[in-house]
């Protein structure tokens, strides 16, 4: 049951990746605009939550692939809640990036066997 729900959570994590760097990326650019950060960050951000994704659909078949790339996309999305609130983004700005960064937590949680 546990594995299921880790492989869902993986899933979800990676599609709205996929679905918010590709298909929203008119929206990435002012996001990181209105943040201060240049281009060059905001490229390899992406880069690396694209990579990091990939890594967890890998991860259903390499399980051992799994908790880093869960624990460094939680920094990244720890890191969008920062930048939510330095340019006082309302809540439900935020919403999505803490989603996605308690999702990535139980994903290492769960990888690492630490959630019975």
């Amino acid at each position: 049951m546990m594995a299921n729900l880790l492989i869902i959570a993986q899933l979800v994590v990676a599609v709205s990746i996929l679905i918010v760097w590709v298909f929203r990326f008119d929206n990435i650019i002012k996001e990181f605009k209105q943040y201060g950060l240049s281009d060059l960050t905001r490229t390899m951000v992406g880069t690396s939550k694209i990579v990091l994704a990939t890594l967890l659909v890998a991860g259903i078949w390499y399980p051992s692939l799994v908790a880093v790339p869960a624990l460094i996309m939680a920094f990244l999305m720890l890191s969008a809640q920062y930048f939510h609130h330095k340019v006082s983004n309302p809540f439900q700005k935020r919403i999505p990036s803490l989603f996605l960064m308690l999702l990535c937590l139980f994903i290492a949680a769960g990888s690492l066997n630490l959630i019975p």
